[in-house]
């Protein structure tokens, strides 16, 4: 109790006595605390320590961190070399920033790439100027829902990885490239979003919860999809022949997930949808021997030169 950590201090500290002017009108204070008539306000001899209250001032500058202000840019952009006029800047180095929110870049009409990685922003926003923006990196925020892309409507890039998305959405026809591995992706529905971009060819959904193996229905109306990363999504575990699968269904594929897939690996895998085990055997033997032809054909070449 407060009156037990007085007499301790007394014991323990020489002159106490002198500094307070009566034993009898310290423990009043004292009383004041045990008798729980503030129980934040802790008072020891005249000093008052009081916790700050929510919603002050020093707790609102603790949540926001540093503001995306027009000196703040200006400052990046003299550190980097780049011009003090801001429409004549075709990329913005905002990453490793600490900022919460994006604004002030309405006089950075020319911006072609902008990145603000590794921030602290929760809400795609105030982009509206950037007309000519082709790629935009927003991996390793806190953002939990894409949206307010549609005036972007030459943007190439988007990556949002390493956030906290549950669906993709919002998305502009113009996307080529879309990387969003870790975030909450989980039901197929989730990505019925990509129709949305008919002409994405590169898409990155590592690493997020998707389960359903509904998710090929959706891929497989993407005529131009070429690239795709499905790894560490238990749907992969789900489907069997997975590789083959994707290789047949996804007719323009050119690289799954860690590798290529060669002529050879497409032209086996729709045998062996055509016909089973026995037909991919009888295709693996095929490009063996075209293989073998080649190669001879070639010796022939150059033993008579």
């Amino acid at each position: 109790s407060a009156k037990q950590w007085y007499q301790r201090r007394v014991a323990i500290t020489p002159g106490i006595e002198e500094i307070s002017s009566t034993p009898s009108e310290a423990p009043a204070k004292l009383d004041d605390v045990d008798s729980g008539q503030d129980s934040n306000k802790i008072v020891i001899d005249e000093i008052t320590l009081e916790p700050p209250k929510e919603g002050s001032s020093k707790t609102k500058e603790k949540n926001i961190g540093p503001s995306m202000t027009v000196e703040a840019i200006k400052k990046i952009c003299k550190k980097n070399k780049q011009y003090s006029t801001p429409e004549l800047n075709d990329i913005l180095y905002l990453h490793f920033q600490g900022f919460g929110k994006i604004e002030n870049l309405d006089l950075y009409t020319g911006l072609k790439c902008l990145w603000l990685e590794a921030n602290g922003i929760s809400k795609i926003e105030n982009l509206d100027r950037q007309k000519e923006l082709k790629c935009l990196y927003l991996q390793q925020n806190l953002i939990s829902k894409i949206e307010n892309l549609e005036l972007l409507d030459q943007l190439h890039t988007l990556n949002v990885s390493n956030n906290y998305i549950t669906k993709i959405e919002n998305l502009v026809p113009t996307l080529h490239t879309l990387q969003i591995s870790k975030n909450r992706l989980k039901e197929s529905d989730a990505i019925d979003g990509l129709l949305d971009a008919p002409n994405i060819s590169v898409i990155d959904l590592s690493n997020n919860n998707l389960e359903d193996p509904c998710i090929i229905d959706i891929l497989e109306k993407l005529p131009s999809l070429s690239v795709l990363n499905l790894m560490g999504n238990p749907v992969i575990k789900k489907i069997k022949n997975y590789r083959k699968v994707l290789t047949v269904r996804l007719s323009n594929l050119k690289y799954l997930d860690d590798r290529p897939i060669f002529p050879k690996d497409r032209a086996t895998a729709e045998a062996w949808a055509r016909g089973g085990v026995e037909a991919e055997k009888e295709e693996r033997q095929r490009w063996i021997n075209q293989k073998r032809k080649k190669y001879r054909l070639r010796l022939c070449v150059d033993t008579t030169a």
